[in-house]
């Protein structure tokens, strides 16, 4: 019988450090971005001291690192799954011969930001934009999903300009309300305007409020969360499949396992987000928008992320995009199913194959093949009822209308998908609120002058007025029409609204009132012209009226004397450029998007 071996000669020895490709490079891995101390040497030894005692070894440290963007937060239950993605993530690096490491932005939610989401969008672009500088990474993933996380991801990812994927959260489930089934924010929104009309009381308010959101993950309509994840795939920024799969399912779990992989393959190739991010890319961003009815918030978003690659949108050559891209999405609010009916029906592989057509298949894809060759991997597709042929489409153009005309010289939108037929082409005396103080206190005044054919106007919720653009275009029907049964008005403001609300509402009035914009000066009494058909919002006011008025009544832009509000209140530009500060734009304007054949 053999002697035991004693106890050193029963010690492992330690591994030798593993070679990798990447191991020794300059410039990649641990040695990129290295802190300042005056000798380059010290600063890599110092660093990987520090991490070492983390627990990592020479080997580990030698491979491709690949950075994960940890966007979970209490207050972000749109979120409330980004504990299982990062884990997934990470074995998906790990697999793949990479290094995941975790590390946090700012974390933002629709209904937990004041003053709102939108104020906040550009400080997350730009922490997102700096941690990526700052640390030492060969490419990120970046997980996102309530509205406005992907859009910032995509800024600051653009600007820093290196391999980058986006993995997004996915939404949520839906639920049931008294046999019918309900999912946030549209049913939300359709319950409160029964409350508010008298049709059902408070008791059964409280009951919904339990239904309306069945789990995490980001809305189950196609609101901005929805728009930007199908957006996001559009663009070529996720893997195939990545936009519909919900929060909660093993798809999406999958998903961000393979998008894990991907990013230790666009490192080794060096794929950069620009090589992505081209007008052909925006193109089809833009005809997906249009195609699946979506926010009108992803125009600003998507004339913000162009702008830091030194592209500027053409909101008329994205208009005339409209008038030949249909509605093929039914989807709520402009249809009637959810993203789960979505992802079954083949989610946005079943889209494109519709629009193929349409569509710009040479845009290259993070897979680092286009996205005509993907659709062709995505095979022939099945019967299903979510998704429409172009033939017999929901709607017959774009969701998304631009208007001008003297109101709005620099545009305005309104998502006519999700409008009033009856109220498309409107003549209407001007109800004007000030402000939104003002209109949280009047409009359900008993008092209030103002009959279903009137226009509500409401002023200083632009970019500057509230400050950041806050959803309150969606203006409540007065309470007094409301209980009389009116349903829907003609609705004017500079702000925003969800992508999960309805109603024929004119948004991003530019300029905005709170820089001088005819808007500031439009007055109760005037007339007001909506003709969608002819993309005409006009103030029937002359112009010279309107000049007299400015003289007599000047707009004092707003200010503030300390801090992240003054640096908005600075730099932020209109609408029409993307709500993003003008220093973080390209230095260089290149060209335009929609570039259309």
């Amino acid at each position: 019988m053999p002697n035991p071996p004693d106890a050193n000669s029963a010690r492992p020895e330690p591994p030798e450090p593993a070679e990798t490709p990447d191991q020794g490079k300059p410039n990649q891995g641990m040695q990129k971005g290295l802190t300042s101390y005056g000798d380059q040497d010290f600063s890599l030894f110092l660093r990987k001291a520090f991490i070492k005692g983390a627990g990592y070894t020479d080997a580990a440290l030698g491979r491709p690192v690949i950075a994960i963007t940890d966007t979970g937060s209490d207050y972000n239950p749109c979120h409330g799954n980004a504990p299982q993605l990062i884990d997934a993530v990470k074995r998906g690096v790990m697999l793949a011969g990479g290094l995941p490491m975790v590390f946090p932005t700012i974390s933002i939610h629709e209904s937990f930001a004041a003053p709102t989401s939108m104020f906040l969008r550009n400080l997350m672009a730009i922490d997102t934009e700096e941690m990526i500088r700052a640390q030492p990474m060969d490419a990120v993933v970046l997980i996102g999903g309530c509205d406005k996380t992907v859009p910032a991801q995509l800024m600051g990812a653009a600007s820093a300009n290196l391999p980058a994927i986006q993995l997004i959260t996915g939404s949520m489930l839906t639920g049931s309300h008294r046999g019918e089934r309900v999912g946030a924010c549209t049913d939300c929104r359709r319950y409160w305007g029964k409350f508010r009309a008298g049709e059902i009381d408070a008791a059964e308010t409280a009951d919904v409020n339990n239904q309306l959101v069945a789990s995490v993950g980001t809305c189950s309509v196609m609101g901005t969360a929805s728009t930007m994840a199908c957006i996001a795939e559009a663009l070529g920024m996720t893997l195939p499949g990545g936009a519909s799969p919900p929060a909660v399912t093993a798809d999406r779990i999958r998903i961000a396992e393979l998008t894990g992989a991907q990013a230790v393959q666009m490192a080794r190739d060096k794929l950069l987000i620009t090589s992505i991010l081209t007008p052909a890319a925006f193109e089809n961003a833009l005809r997906v928008l249009l195609a699946i009815g979506g926010s009108t918030n992803a125009v600003v978003h998507l004339a913000a992320i162009a702008g830091r690659v030194g592209l500027d949108l053409d909101l008329q050559a994205f208009d005339r995009m409209g008038r030949e891209t249909p509605v093929l999405l039914d989807l709520k609010p402009t249809g009637q199913h959810y993203m789960e009916d979505f992802h079954a029906c083949g989610g946005m592989a079943t889209l494109l194959r519709e629009l193929k057509p349409l569509l710009r298949l040479e845009a290259l894809t993070v897979t680092g093949r286009t996205l005509g060759q993907e659709m062709e991997r995505a095979g022939p597709g099945f019967k299903q009822d979510v998704v429409r042929c172009i033939e017999h489409p929901i709607y017959a153009q774009g969701g998304i209308a631009v208007l001008s005309g003297n109101l709005a010289p620099g545009g305005a939108l309104i998502k006519q998908s999700a409008a009033d037929p009856q109220l498309m082409e409107h003549e209407g005396r001007a109800v004007v609120f000030e402000n939104l103080q003002d209109l949280a206190a009047r409009i359900d005044a008993d008092d209030l002058d103002v009959t279903a054919q009137d226009v509500l106007v409401l002023k200083n919720i632009g970019p500057k007025g509230a400050p950041g653009m806050p959803e309150a275009g969606y203006l409540p029907i007065p309470r007094k029409l409301a209980r009389a049964g009116v349903k829907d008005m003609v609705r004017i403001s500079d702000g925003r609204m969800s992508g999960t609300a309805f109603g024929t509402i004119v948004l991003h009035v530019t300029p905005e009132s709170a820089v001088g914009g005819a808007l500031a000066f439009v007055r109760n009494g005037d007339r007001i012209r909506l003709s969608v058909a002819r993309r005409e919002i006009s103030l029937l006011v002359s112009d010279s009226e309107l000049a007299r008025r400015a003289l007599e009544h000047p707009v004092l832009e707003p200010s503030a004397e300390r801090g992240y509000r003054k640096l908005f209140l600075q730099t932020v530009t209109q609408a029409d450029k993307g709500v993003d500060f003008d220093f973080m734009r390209a230095p260089k304007i290149v060209g335009k998007t929609p570039q259309l054949r």
